[in-house]
Parts: C-alpha cells; structure tokens; sequence
C-alpha cells in the first residue's frame, strides 16, 4: 500500500514538473552560444511581446526547435528564414490578418494593417520596389517588439515623433524623396509637441494627422479635415466663413494658411489685426473689407481682454483684504468664457459676431470692476471705523489710568496727615 502510494507521488511530481517545464527551444540556446549579432535575437526575444504571448521563434521563422541538429533549419521542417524587406507586410499579416488568430490574444486588437499599408506611401512604393520606404519592423522592431502601450516601445505616442524622424529627419536617406526633412524640427517647436512633452498623450504626434499604417501625407482638400477631428468647432466656424470658398477657389490650404503644418504654435490675439505679427495682411491691404474686419476684431479682443485684467486686480486685492468678492469673481469668469469664445468666433471672420461676445465680456468686467471698488470702499471704511473705535479705547484707557493715578495720590495724602497727626498726639 505504501509503495503505490509513493508510486503515485512521484508519477504526479513527474507530470507536474513536465507541464511546468518550458517547452525546448534549441533556437533560444544556439543563438545565445553564438555570440555577437548572432546573439542579439535571443538576446532581445526575452522583453519581446510574442515572447510574452507564449509565441516562439519557430512560430515566425518555422523549423523544429526541439531538434538539436541543423536540421531545425531545414525547409522540409518549415523553416523560412528571415523576410526580405518586401515580404516583410505579408510575413507579419500571415498572424496579424487572422481574425480568428487574434482574437486569441486580444478580442480588440484591428487586423486591417495590411489593407491599410497597401494604401500608404510607404506600401505603395514598398510594391514598386523600394525598399527604403518603413515597413512592420522598421518601426515597431524586430526581436524586441514592445505592446504600443509599453512607454518604452518606438511607437508610443511621446516616441512616435522620434522614429518618424529617423528617416525623415535625415538629409542622406531622404535625398531623391523630394520630402523636407525639417518636419521633426519645426515640430519640436509647436505646441502640440509641447503638450504631449508635458504628459498629454491625446496631443497629436505624425501618426495623429497623416495615419500610422495608412500612412500617408493629408492633401490640400483634406488638411481642414484633418485638424477639424480635433478643433470642431473651429472647423465648422471656418466652413461657413468668406475664406473657405475664397481659399477652395485659390487652392490654398484652410487651417494651413494661418496656423502653418507641423510648426503649429499657440496663436494670439496679435494674429489678427494689421501689426507685425498679423496673419491677416498675408492676404488683405489698407482699404479693403478685410483688413478693416480684422483692425476691428483685435480692437474688441483687446479692450475685452484689458478690461478683464483690470477687474482680476482690484478683486484681488479686495480679497487679499479680507473682503468677500466671490460672486463677482464667478461673474468674471462668465466674461473669460466669452474671451475664449470670441478667438473661437475669429475663424468666422466676422468682426460684428466676434464684437457681439466682447461687448458681453467688456459689461460683465465693468461690473465686476465696480464690485471690487465697492469692496475697497467698504474695506477703508471699516478701516477707518477701526481707527476712530481704537482711538476712543485708547483716550479711555488714558483717562481711566490717570483717574487711578489720582485716586492714588489722594489717599498717599490722607495717610501722610494722619501719621503726622499721630505723632504731634504723642
């Protein structure tokens, strides 16, 4: 009894270091005991995200890793080596393509890369040939494929920008492309790069506005498009504006016009107007409608903007103070919603719709600018009160010590006189 009793614990132990063990991967263990770039694969596969998956070398490359020999590699066994750059889109669409496949590893995970690199640049030109243009691994890796949500893996999107760049920012690989290489640059400088700099992945990067797999430049009819997934309401705005049919008619790029492409920085008011820094006389000259359109539209979004500064101030020195100014503070920032409406409004280009949502600012900032001189007022009359009320106790204290002082001194006297008196007695 003993005896089948240990037979069946050691069958059990056996079965269950069997299914623990890891399945044999000769792949794994040759190229690590070769050395040099050999190595690297097997070196990278460990941090890889089919690693993690529980996929193998052989489930990309084929063969038999559980034969030590070199016939691991042998065609009869699958083996199919590594792709060239043009096989590289279908080698990886034998899984990524497969519904059914992958759906094993995450329900939610696209399978139309393929279709939509066939439609990019890059899948185009990759078809015809040139085998320059990225493909899979070009940005995504090799061996050491991260998950996209992996912040160290190059398509993240804080990373997206850099590997975009190691092609496109480089003169030497770009020559013959007839492509600026410059994009990266003058990327770094907008604000959109800044944002994403400061930990807002929702900020656009390259694959944002020109598509990742589907890769490809937005044209001039569709940049509005493009910006408009994002700035709605601008979009809209602009759609119903005299430039949209007058910029459609000269070919000319919406939002591009103004804002510019890559190096996209944080407008101001000084945008509009006719000074130095005016987008507006690009295009308009002293004397027609738009050039006065646009003088008056930066006269309302200065005197709106002005006004607010000069109601913050004196409201915050009447809470500095000690006053109670919320309610006109929570007044003031209606006025501040229709500052930001107002710039939002300039994209229709009309100065009697933006001056209607400043002259309801600039009365909403006077009003608050009152109630936080009123406050003031009332601060120096209690001030004041508080002057008047200390003098008053500070005369009372004087009288009442110099009673007390008197008082003392009368009976000092008295006492004086009867010891005198006592004494002449004696």
């Amino acid at each position: 009894m003993t005896k089948s009793i240990i037979f069946v614990a050691l069958l059990f132990l056996s079965l269950r270091a069997a299914v623990a063990a890891p399945p044999k991967d000769t792949c794994i263990t040759c190229h690590a005991a070769l050395g040099g770039d050999l190595a690297k694969p097997a070196s990278q596969f460990e941090v890889d995200v089919h690693h993690q998956a529980g996929l193998s070398c052989a489930d990309c490359h084929g063969g038999d890793p559980s034969d030590d020999s070199m016939n691991a590699m042998s065609h009869a066994k699958g083996f199919r080596g590594a792709p060239k750059k043009n096989q590289i889109p279908e080698f990886c669409a034998r899984c990524h393509s497969d519904a059914a496949y992958m759906h094993r590893f995450n329900p939610q995970m696209r399978v139309d890369q393929l279709s939509e690199y066939l439609t990019s640049v890059h899948g185009k030109r990759l078809k015809q040939g040139d085998t320059k243009v990225a493909a899979c691994v070009d940005c995504h890796g090799v061996h050491n494929i991260l998950a996209v949500s992996d912040t160290r893996a190059p398509v993240y999107p804080t990373n997206v920008a850099s590997t975009c760049a190691r092609c496109h920012a480089d003169p030497a690989y770009m020559k013959g492309f007839d492509i600026p290489t410059n994009q990266f640059a003058l990327y770094e400088k907008s604000v959109h790069a800044q944002t994403l700099a400061g930990g807002d992945t929702s900020a656009p990067t390259c694959s944002t506005c020109h598509g990742n797999h589907g890769a490809t430049p937005p044209g001039v009819s569709s940049v509005a498009n493009v910006c408009g997934t994002c700035h709605v309401m601008n979009e809209q705005l602009f759609e119903k504006s005299p430039h949209q049919a007058a910029f459609a008619k000269m070919g000319l790029p919406g939002c591009v016009q103004c804002h510019s492409n890559h190096e996209i920085v944080r407008p101001t008011d000084a945008w509009v107007g006719t000074g130095p820094q005016s987008v507006c006389t690009t295009c308009h000259t002293p004397g027609d409608k738009g050039y006065g359109a646009a003088q008056a539209m930066l006269a309302d979004l200065t005197h709106l903007d002005s006004s607010l500064t000069r109601a913050a101030e004196v409201l915050n020195v009447a809470e500095r103070a000690g006053m109670e100014v919320s309610g006109p503070k929570v007044e003031l920032a209606g006025a501040h919603e229709d500052l930001v409406k107002a710039r939002v409004d300039v994209h229709t280009f009309d100065a009697a719709a933006v001056g209607k949502l400043t002259d309801s600012g600039v009365e909403i900032a006077a009003k608050s600018y009152q109630a936080g001189v009123a406050a003031l007022r009332e601060r120096d009359y209690r001030r004041k009160g508080l002057g008047l009320a200390l003098i008053a106790i500070v005369l009372a204290i004087g009288g009442l010590y110099l009673k007390i002082r008197q008082m003392e001194s009368g009976d000092s006297i008295g006492h004086r006189g009867d010891v005198e008196r006592k004494a002449r007695e004696v």
